[in-house]
């Protein structure tokens, strides 16, 4: 199976397991990171550098201990706007599945825009948000 992560916080492989199942060992995993702001007025001061360093963070620490933990993953930063990151990384891994990692609600700064029913409807595959 392939999945396709998009995660806002870095994820650990229990946790990736705990959301796939039994599928998680044959899995084929892509992770992206969007280079989400921390606050509205950085979004709008265009001010992206700390986003961009936080989402090669996240996915570096994510793939990192999924491949440490012996699961097939690589992964790549994405745009700000969650929806676009998963565009892009669709046009070049075909996931059968994605699933969304953000950080609690009462973590983020402002809403993160990262809606897994607009996912589905808009990509046609099914999307989950991991608890």
């Amino acid at each position: 199976m392939k999945v396709l992560v998009v995660a806002s916080e870095p994820i650990s492989a229990d946790r990736l397991r705990t959301a796939l199942g039994a599928a998680t060992d044959d899995a084929e995993i892509v992770v992206v990171a969007p280079a989400l702001h921390l606050s509205a007025l950085r979004f709008w001061l265009s001010d992206a550098d700390e986003a961009i360093q936080r989402a090669e963070l996240v996915q570096r620490e994510t793939t990192e201990g999924l491949d440490d933990a012996g699961l097939d993953a690589r992964g790549d930063t994405g745009e700000g706007d969650p929806v676009e990151a998963v565009e892009d990384a669709l046009a070049t891994f075909p996931a059968e599945r994605i699933l969304i990692f953000t950080r609690p609600s009462s973590e983020q700064r402002y809403d993160e825009g990262i809606d897994a029913e607009a996912l589905e409807q808009r990509f046609g595959l099914p999307v989950e948000q991991a608890k």
